[in-house]
This record gives structure tokens, C-alpha cells and sequence, in this order.
């Protein structure tokens, strides 16, 4: 009988303590939320997201492309109108909605490619997968018997695998193999996975230059009559009609240029669909930073800007976005002092470019003593222009977008105009609140052709001396544009490495034959029953070795399979001397 006592004390392991209830509660959720959000699952997700979140900025106007349409747009539709605007769906590449699946798909492209990358890295520089037990279990698996001895037999087929990253090792003898055998690893196509990461780093890129070109940049529209006057210099935000500048761009630092136009041409197809237009725009660039010494305009280079086919200057890009006619007015007062303006006419139908704008004429210095008449006596004008006219009636409409027989019809208001009020108006239409309060009165309504005119009770005559064509023109500065370029070009270099090389793996299984088993096996057929061209078992001994070579392969990649390459590989592979070169490689020994 044994005494307990005696007995070695055995040391028992104390549990492992409960994890805080803190980290349960609070770090094993931001885990798991981390590793749901660093999923490539989740970034396929926030990619189909960011897709459907940008078609209502296709869709819909948008603020900073045409503020005025968008503000037209959502008056016509009310209430509804109001609420689509309060939910940012008119300015939808600022909006937060939009810029948080912007950031959430940043974040995730990042924690899901470091891994990866990693993981890349570390295969590049592993050896080839080992031969698995069972080669026959895998899809694709031939068996051959050939002459020679293993090894003879293995430097063959290394040497016909150049290209393949590739290894051969030598068993010793075992259980299975008694005699033991060769194994020959191999596998291609590691610059698939480095195509792959390639294009989601590129697409990374490409975010990153997208949201540094917001940030950095700025537009900004302005509209010129294309009479060889107007123009604008690149100085200050106050000389555009409209201007968004990046959230890191104050206005102070703009690149230093200035331009005019001088012509504009546009011509139809006979829909009155538009075909083509074409600027001819004078430039000239600061060469130091300011726009001071640019000289006699007259000296200034001259470009022509075509659809897509921008004015590139000092790093900025110059468009033409739109286009419309500019009539000409003048103004005779009864003491014979004249004022003339030309004023661009926005378009309402585009197909016939009938247009409709505003004028407002300040009347002389000194033709009235007292400020509260001169005020009242000023002139307005409202109304229509038609390129091509075309009468129903009284009524006048555009038949043509081309100006083959130009007519106004407008209506000549005397009155305040509200000039003196310093408060904004529109600039293509009169404020109706000085029409209805009776500040600003009717006094005709006309339809003139070029050159007529029209007299007013107290002898002030307006006339209508022609037409200008005036565009609108947007200034654009990207300083990350190039980068976008560059990320666009390798994300589809990626792109196509990943889809076009396919991932290989081959193994050879090498046994030598017994020679008892050599001479059993001497009707030439291999164990799959493929003619070998082996020695007649009836001849005389010659003491050739042979070899059983067991060949499987996998594609890790391809959804249906390695097809019959691998059978035409494997034949490559284990032909005679004479069909392809030996391998000088070392191998290891296991």
C-alpha cells in the first residue's frame, strides 16, 4: 500500500483571470467594430455607397456648379424644394453624409490593405508549398513512368519550371517510400496579388488626390461679352461673378493672370442642337507673382477655347460653360446726353436661344438738380431677344439659334430702379417690388429690329443698336490633378495584372521503380494507361532505372480550373533530354 503522503506535490496551473469588465464592455466591441469596418467586405460596401451617393449630384443641380438654376429649381418645387436642400442634396460632394462615407471609405481601404501587404511581403519570401500526402486528391493529377533516376529526373523538371519560384527536395526513405523520393514545389503568379494591391493602393491615391484637390482649389465663373474689352484678371475673388475656393484657400495667394475675349463663335445642326463653340481669348502671364507688368494687351498670346479643350495658364485651366447674346441699348435723354450698355441676356429655350435679361440706365449728372428726381427719371428696360424672330402676332419668339434676323421685345420702365439702394439685385430681371409699390412705372412696350428706336411722352428715346455674344467662362485650379491622373493610370495598371496572370501551383512526386517492379512494368504504360514507349519486359536487362512521377496541380484563382494546360505542363515536363533543358539547382535534402 502506498502512503498519499508520499506522493510528488504536483504544481496545478491557476485559471487565467477574467478579463476586466471594462475591456469587455468597451475594447472587445471597438475590436470587433475595427475589424468589420477593416474588412474588404465593408470597403466593397462603402465603395457601392459612395457610387450611389454621387447620382443625386448627377441628377440635380448643384449649388456650386449654377447656383442661380438651383435656386430656380428649388423654388419651382416648395416645400419639397426646402427639404431636399436641407438635406444637402444640392450640394452633394460637400454634404457630411457624402464626405462620411468618403472617410469611412478611406479608413477601411487603409486597415484593409496594410495587412495585406504584409502578408505579400512575407509570401514573396517564403519557399514554395510542399507536396502534399495525397497528390491524388487534388483537381488536377497525371502520373507518369519515365526513364532515369529520381533525382536526374527532378533537375529536368526544375529546369523546364524557369519562371516558376521553385524548390527540390529530397526525402529520405520512409514508411510510404521505402526507397524514399524527390519532390519538386513550384507556384507562379505572384504579381496577381501585387496587381491587386497595386489597385486598391492606387484607388487610395486617387482618394487622397481627389480630397487634396478640394481642399487646395478653387472655381470660380464670371460672364464676359466677347467684344475684346471685358476681361478679368486672376487677383481677387471680387472679380468673379461666383467663386468656391477649398477649405484651405483664402483668396489672397491666386495664380497671377489675366485673359480677354476677344471673339466667340457657335454653330447648330439644323435641330438646334448646338455643334461647336469656339472662344478666341488674349492672355498673359505674371511672371513674377503679380499681373502689374503684363504690358499692352494688344502683345498678348492668343488660344481658342473649344468644348473640352480648356485654356491652360499659370496652372489654372480657363472653360467656356456657357454662352449666350448680349443686346446693345442706348439712351438719348431729352438733353441729348446718351447712355449705352450692353447686357448679356440669359437663355430660356436653348434650342432657339430666345433669351430674356434686364438694363437699368442712370440718368445724367446735372440734367436733374434735385437727387430725389434725378431717381425718379431713371430708365429701365425688360424683355426678350430673339436670334431669328418670329412673330405670332404681337408675340415675339426665336425660330433659329443662329442670328439671322435679331428683334427685341421690351418693356421701358422710367422710375427708380433701385441702383441707389445698394441693396443686391438680379441682373437679368427688374425687382417687381418697385413695380408693384409704383416706384418703377411702365411706360411701353415695343418690338424693335436693329437700328429702331422708340420715344418716350417727355422725348427720351431708346434704341436698339445690335447685339455682342458674351460667355461664360470658369476658372479652375487643381494643383492635385496630375496625381489624379497618375492614380487613374496605375489603379487600371493594377486592374489588369490582377485579371490577366493566373496563380499556379504544381508538385512532382518522384519514386524510383524496384527493379522487379521495372521489369513487371515493362509494357510501357504508365498507371493512368498512357503509353509510355517503355522497354519490352522480353528483351534482355539493361539495367536502365525508372522513375514514377506523380504530378498534380492546383489554380488557386481561376473559379473554373486548371484546364488543359496542365495536362500539356505536365507532358512538358517529364519528355526526354532532348526537348528542353536540365536544371543545375541544388537541392535540399529532408
Amino acid at each position: 500500500m502506498t502512503d498519499v503522503t508520499d506522493r510528488p506535490q504536483v504544481d496545478t496551473p491557476e485559471p487565467a483571470p477574467k478579463p476586466h469588465w471594462a475591456r469587455r464592455r468597451v475594447l472587445w466591441p471597438l475590436r470587433n467594430l475595427w475589424r468589420s469596418l477593416t474588412s474588404m467586405r465593408t470597403a466593397l460596401i462603402l465603395l457601392f455607397l459612395l457610387a450611389l451617393a454621387a447620382i443625386p449630384g448627377a441628377l440635380l443641380p448643384q449649388r456650386e456648379l449654377n447656383e442661380q438654376k438651383t435656386l430656380e429649381y428649388i423654388a419651382a418645387r416648395g416645400q419639397l424644394g426646402v427639404w431636399m436642400d436641407r438635406l444637402q442634396l444640392f450640394d452633394v460632394f460637400s454634404s457630411a453624409w457624402f464626405t462620411a462615407i468618403y472617410v469611412l471609405l478611406f479608413i477601411s481601404l487603409v486597415g484593409c490593405l496594410t495587412p495585406r501587404m504584409v502578408e505579400h511581403f512575407h509570401s514573396l519570401r517564403a519557399k514554395p508549398v510542399a507536396a502534399p500526402r495525397n497528390l491524388s486528391r487534388l483537381p488536377r493529377h497525371v502520373t507518369h513512368t519515365v526513364d532515369g533516376d529520381p533525382e536526374t529526373v527532378a533537375r529536368r523538371i526544375d529546369g523546364r519550371l524557369r519562371g516558376w519560384r521553385r524548390e527540390v527536395v529530397v526525402r529520405e526513405p520512409s514508411k510510404a517510400y521505402p526507397d524514399g523520393c524527390v519532390e519538386v514545389s513550384a507556384e507562379k503568379g505572384y504579381l496577381r496579388e501585387f496587381g491587386n494591391l497595386v489597385f486598391h493602393f492606387a484607388l487610395l491615391a486617387l482618394l487622397v488626390s481627389i480630397a487634396l484637390g478640394k481642399m487646395y482649389g478653387y472655381e470660380g465663373t464670371r460672364s464676359l461679352v466677347a467684344d475684346g474689352e471685358q476681361g478679368l484678371c486672376n487677383t481677387s475673388t471680387a472679380v468673379y461673378d461666383s467663386f468656391r475656393a477649398g477649405n484651405l484657400v483664402d483668396g489672397t495667394d491666386l495664380s497671377p493672370f489675366c485673359f480677354r475675349v476677344d471673339d466667340f463663335s457657335a454653330t447648330f445642326l439644323p435641330s438646334g442642337q448646338p455643334d461647336m463653340y469656339d472662344a478666341t481669348i488674349r492672355y498673359a502671364a505674371g511672371s513674377d507673382g503679380s499681373v502689374g507688368n503684363l504690358g499692352d494687351p494688344a502683345g498678348w498670346d492668343t488660344a481658342s477655347v473649344r468644348v473640352n479643350e480648356p485654356l491652360r495658364v499659370a496652372g489654372d485651366r480657363v472653360y467656356v460653360l456657357g454662352n449666350g447674346f448680349a443686346p446693345t441699348f442706348t439712351v438719348t435723354f431729352p438733353n441729348g446726353e446718351k447712355r449705352t450698355q450692353t447686357t448679356p441676356f440669359v437663355p430660356d429655350e436653348l434650342q432657339t436661344m430666345l433669351s430674356s435679361g434686364a438694363a437699368r440706365f442712370d440718368t445724367p449728372a446735372g440734367l436733374y438738380p434735385d437727387a430725389d428726381d434725378r431717381r425718379k427719371n431713371q430708365i429701365a428696360l425688360e424683355g426678350l431677344f430673339a436670334p431669328t424672330a418670329s412673330f405670332h402676332g404681337s408675340l415675339l419668339t426665336s425660330s433659329s439659334p443662329t442670328p439671322d434676323d435679331p428683334f427685341v421685345a421690351i418693356r421701358i420702365f422710367k422710375g427708380d430702379t433701385g441702383l441707389d439702394t445698394g441693396r443686391p439685385q438680379n441682373v437679368y430681371s427688374l425687382d417687381q417690388d418697385l413695380v408693384e409699390q409704383g416706384r418703377l412705372q411702365r411706360q411701353a412696350q415695343v418690338n424693335l429690329a436693329v437700328g429702331q428706336s422708340h420715344t418716350l411722352a417727355d422725348g427720351t428715346t431708346v434704341t436698339f443698336d445690335g447685339y455682342e455674344r458674351w460667355v461664360s467662362v470658369q476658372v479652375s485650379h487643381d494643383p492635385a490633378q496630375i496625381w489624379v491622373l497618375v492614380s487613374s493610370i496605375v489603379m487600371l495598371g493594377g486592374l489588369l495584372v490582377s485579371l490577366l496572370i493566373r496563380r499556379r501551383r504544381i508538385w512532382a512526386r518522384l519514386v524510383p521503380v524496384p527493379a522487379a517492379s521495372a521489369h513487371a512494368d515493362g509494357d510501357g504504360q504508365d498507371t493512368d494507361g498512357q503509353d509510355t514507349d517503355g522497354p519490352d519486359t522480353d528483351g534482355p536487362d539493361t539495367g536502365q532505372r525508372r522513375t514514377v512521377v506523380e504530378i498534380a496541380g492546383l489554380a488557386r484563382t481561376d473559379q473554373a480550373g486548371w484546364g488543359e494546360g496542365f495536362d500539356e505542363q505536365a507532358a512538358e515536363l517529364v519528355a526526354d533530354d532532348a526537348d528542353g533543358p536540365a536544371s543545375r539547382r541544388t537541392t535540399r535534402r529532408l
